[in-house]
């Protein structure tokens, strides 16, 4: 915990050099992953464990109301956070194991061609990786989102976004303000607003 360690404007500090190391065209590709499944009507799934966890619930609302302006007839994307259901998880969790919460949803909904989006600060969490296992093995498309070293996940996920930090709050911080950007990208070229002067 960095902040244990500093005062608030070194923390701050250190947050805007770590903004400006994030890869753009990591986060470039995470929206391009989100966009092209509006197009396709195929199913967006985030995951996470804790405050990535939190992260995916947010993600999702934003990315299933936030990228609606015609309430009514507008074309919607099709997203779900997988860290949603509490009575699955829980059940899933105390009748097997908790490794099995996520991919054991994902069998009942995924679908060639849909997106997995999976978040880990540390890239190591067996649930994580057993559902990007999962969907790599039946045609579901991964990106994986850590921090740290980036773990396993890193390189099992077929994309991904990178925070190379060792704070796990910097990190989820850092994924979050991703997060805000792709929302603002994908709900730009869903409502035809990309590239036009802002007023």
């Amino acid at each position: 915990m960095y902040g244990a360690h500093v005062d608030v404007k070194t923390y701050l500090q250190r947050v805007q050099t770590e903004i400006e190391r994030l890869d753009h065209a990591e986060i470039e590709a995470l929206a391009d992953a989100i966009y092209t499944r509006y197009l396709s009507r195929r199913f967006v799934y985030i995951i996470g464990n804790g405050g990535s966890g939190a992260n995916a619930s947010h993600f999702c609302e934003d990315l299933g109301k936030s990228t609606v302006l015609d309430f009514e007839n507008q074309q919607r994307l099709r997203v779900l956070s997988l860290t949603d259901n509490t009575p699955y998880i829980l059940a899933w969790g105390n009748d097997t194991s908790y490794d099995r919460i996520f991919v054991e949803q994902l069998k009942n909904f995924g679908e060639p061609g849909d997106l997995l989006i999976a978040i880990s600060g540390s890239g190591n969490s067996p649930n994580i990786l057993r559902a990007v296992e999962w969907a790599n093995a039946h045609g579901i498309d991964t990106f994986g989102v850590t921090g740290f070293n980036g773990g396993k996940l890193r390189g099992l996920a077929k994309q991904g976004l990178h925070c190379p930090l060792d704070d796990m709050g910097m990190v989820e911080s850092l994924h979050q303000i991703a997060f805000h950007y792709v929302l603002d990208d994908v709900h730009g070229r869903i409502n035809g607003m990309k590239n036009k002067p802002v007023s």
